[in-house]
C-alpha cells in the first residue's frame, strides 16, 4: 500500500529541524505532530521510523546522499524513509528519484569503508577502537544502530509475573520474561499499552532491563530511607518503592520540576504512598543537607551523554561531543560527592550511568574512592549473588546491547564504613 505523497514534504521538514541537533529528537517530533494535527497515526509512525532510520545510519546514508539530484535534505528524507519502508511504498517521487533509489539499494553496505559502517561520529569510533579494537566496535556499533525491543517492569505490590504474562496474552500481547531482572518481560512486538486495563491499573511499566537492575542493586529494604538523588520521570523511583513494599520513606530528588511532574500520574497509577518528589535548587540544596548521615541507601543515576541508549536515542551520538563529556564529568564528580553526605554509616551509595565511556563511569568512581576514604567499593558480583541475579561481573556492572540485550548501563556500588 502506497504512503500519501504529502509524507516525503514532511519528513524533509522535520529532518531540517532534527539535524540542527538543537535538542532531543523525539521533543522535536512531538511538538511537529501536534502541530500537524492532520498527520493520521501511520503517517506519523512511517515518519518518526524514516527519520530515526536516519539518525542511526547517518553516516552511510549522508553518503549515499552525496549522489543523485536535487535538494540535499530531501535525497536525505528519501532514504530515510525507503529504508524504512522500501522505495515502493513512496507516491510523489519525481523523475528519476525511483531509480536512484533503486541504485543505492543494490549498494552492498558490508564493502562500505568501517568507521562509516559504524555510523558513530569519528571522535567517539577513535575513542571505542583504541580501547576495544575495531572488530568490537562494529559490533557494539550494529547493536546501538538496532531499535531496542519493548521491556516491562511487573510492579510487584499490584500483580506477579505469571499472572501478567497471562493476562497480556488475552489482550493479545506475546511476552517472555526478561533473562536477568526478576520482575522484566519483554514484549515482542509493540502494542499500544496505555490502552490495556494492566497499565492503567498501574500493575506495568516501562522500563528497560538494563535499567531496572540499576534499581534491584540498590538492594532498598522495607521501613529504610531512601534517596533517588536525580529521580527524573521516576522510573528507578517506582522500582524502589516496590521493592520496599510502600513502606519506609522515599525521596526523588530532580532539579527537574517538569520532569518530576511526569512522575505524578505513574505514582498515581502505581499505588505507591512512601514516594516523596522533591525538587531540588542543586545538589547542595538545604533539602539536601538536612538529611546528610541519615539514608540508608542512595541512588545516583548521574547526568551522563546518554551512549548507552543509542537504540532508543540515536540523535545522541550526534549531540554530544568530546568537550560535553569533559563538563559532564565535572557535574558527575560534584553530584556523586553531594550524594555521599546523605549516606549514614554502613549505607549504600550506587552511582550508575546510561554510558559505556570509562571516562563516565569507572573513572568517577575510582576518584571518588581516592577522595572519599570512608567509603569502600562493593564488588558487582557479590551485590548480583546477594540479589539472587544469574550475570557475571567484576567489580563494576557493566550492561552492553550486544551482550546482554539492555540498553548500556554501568553502576558501582559504594559502601560508608560502619
Amino acid at each position: 500500500m502506497r504512503l500519501p505523497p504529502a509524507i516525503i514534504p514532511h519528513t524533509e521538514e522535520l529532518l531540517r529541524e532534527v539535524l540542527r541537533f538543537t535538542g532531543p529528537a523525539d521533543v522535536s517530533l512531538s511538538r511537529y505532530f501536534r502541530d500537524n494535527p492532520r498527520l493520521g497515526s501511520r503517517e506519523r509512525g512511517v515518519i518518526a521510523e524514516g527519520i530515526y532510520g536516519l539518525l542511526r545510519n547517518k553516516s552511510v546514508l549522508t553518503n549515499f546522499a552525496e549522489s543523485g539530484s536535487g535538494p540535499m535534505m530531501r535525497r536525505m528524507a528519501l532514504l530515510g524513509l525507503a529504508d524504512a519502508v522500501g522505495a515502493a511504498a513512496l507516491a510523489g517521487l519525481q523523475e528519476g528519484e525511483g531509480e536512484w533509489l533503486e541504485r543505492v539499494a543494490q549498494i552492498d553496505r558490508n564493502q562500505l569503508p568501517a568507521q562509516m559502517r559504524s555510523n558513530l561520529p569519528p571522535w567517539l569510533w577513535d575513542k571505542l577502537v583504541a580501547r576495544i579494537g575495531e572488530d568490537a566496535t562494529l559490533e557494539l556499533a550494529d547493536a546501538m544502530n538496532r531499535p531496542a525491543p519493548l521491556d516491562l517492569r511487573v510492579n510487584a505490590i499490584k500483580a506477579d509475573r505469571d499472572s501478567v504474562i497471562a493476562e497480556l496474552a488475552k489482550a493479545p500481547v506475546a511476552c517472555e520474561p526478561t533473562p536477568y531482572s526478576p520482575l522484566g518481560l519483554r514484549v515482542l512486538k509493540k502494542p499500544a499499552l496505555q490502552n490495556l486495563p494492566l497499565f492503567k491499573d498501574g500493575a506495568i511499566e516501562v522500563q528497560d532491563e538494563g535499567s531496572q537492575l540499576l534499581a534491584q542493586i540498590v538492594g532498598a529494604k522495607r521501613g529504610e530511607m531512601v534517596v533517588d538523588f536525580c529521580a527524573g520521570a521516576g522510573g528507578k523511583t517506582l522500582a524502589l518503592g516496590a521493592l520496599m513494599r510502600n513502606t519506609g520513606r522515599l525521596y526523588a530528588f530532580d532539579v527537574s520540576e517538569k520532569r518530576l511532574a511526569k512522575l505524578k500520574p505513574r505514582l498515581a497509577r502505581s499505588g505507591l504512598s512512601n514516594v516523596h518528589p522533591v525538587v531540588i535548587a542543586h545538589e547542595n540544596d538545604a533539602k539536601v543537607k538536612r538529611l546528610a548521615g541519615k539514608i540508608d541507601r542512595v541512588l545516583v543515576d548521574a547526568p551522563c551523554s546518554g551512549l548507552g541508549t543509542l537504540r532508543r536515542n540515536p540523535d545522541m551520538k550526534w549531540r554530544q561531543t568530546v568537550e560535553t563529556l569533559t563538563e559532564m564529568r565535572a557535574k558527575q564528580t560534584s553530584i556523586l560527592a553531594s550524594a555521599a553526605r546523605l549516606v549514614r554509616p554502613g549505607g549504600r551509595l550506587v552511582y550508575g550511568t546510561c554510558s559505556f565511556l570509562p571516562e563516565e563511569n569507572d573513572e568517577v568512581a575510582a576518584d571518588f574512592l581516592q577522595s572519599h576514604p570512608d567509603f569502600v567499593l562493593r564488588p558487582m558480583s557479590d551485590i548480583l549473588a546477594e540479589q539472587k541475579i544469574a550475570l557475571e561481573m567484576g567489580d563494576y556492572l557493566k550492561l552492553l546491547p550486544h551482550q546482554h540485550q539492555t540498553d548500556g548501563f554501568f553502576a558501582a556500588v559504594l559502601e560508608r564504613r560502619a
